[in-house]
């Protein structure tokens, strides 16, 4: 093969190399709390669109905080999930129209018989665009329940893993018994509300 054409055919062969390695896809992140991070997580990771959920800690002012310190309910924080998404697939939008129907928005402080500030409902917006489709998606949902709409709507400031047993927990724990009795009844409706909407659940 002649130089030219040999230094040609590489050329091509690393851009098609570096074009496979590095995605141009822009994806985008979404940082909501609906009660126990478990539930919230396995819910998200069924919509079609969602490339990864992560569990973790915000909302609050302690740095780097544990489990264990959220549960005491003296750092502020929430348990929340951050959403990572293809914004070709599913919007922003349609991530905050379902919270609303992911967990129950009007009790304070509580989901369920899960008590205290780190299960309040929580919506921690990243820019100014997803916080006015946050508040005027609240405005829509609030016909649709009876009681107040008691949901945070508020900057995210810093966003804390969670430890690594609480990532993915449902799917590695199918038989604990809080998963059985309050994660698997959520998910199932979750995936329900998908199907209504048209929406075919993707495998977690």
């Amino acid at each position: 093969m002649k130089p030219f054409l040999l230094a040609l055919t590489l050329a091509m062969s690393a851009t098609v190399l570096a074009t496979a390695e590095s995605p141009t896809a822009k994806t985008e992140t979404a940082t909501i709390g609906g009660g126990c991070f478990w539930c919230v997580e396995a819910q998200y990771k069924l919509l079609p669109g969602v490339l990864k959920v992560i569990s973790g800690y915000s909302g609050g002012h302690k740095e780097n905080p544990t489990y264990e310190e959220v549960c005491e309910k003296t750092t502020g924080h929430a348990e929340v999930v951050q959403v990572e998404f293809d914004p070709t697939k599913v919007s922003y939008k349609e991530i905050i129209d379902l919270f609303w129907e992911a967990h129950d928005p009007t009790t304070l402080n509580r989901q369920g018989n899960d008590e205290g500030p780190q299960y309040r409902s929580i919506i921690l917006y990243h820019n100014e665009e997803q916080k006015k489709i946050a508040e005027a998606s609240k405005l829509i949902a609030q016909k649709g329940w009876k009681d107040p709409i008691v949901t945070e709507i508020v900057p995210l400031k810093k966003f804390y893993v969670a430890e690594a047993y609480h990532q993915n927990f449902s799917k590695e724990n199918p038989m604990q018994g809080y998963v059985r009795a309050v994660v698997t009844p959520k998910v199932e409706k979750f995936k329900h509300k998908l199907e209504e909407k048209g929406k075919e659940p993707q495998k977690p």
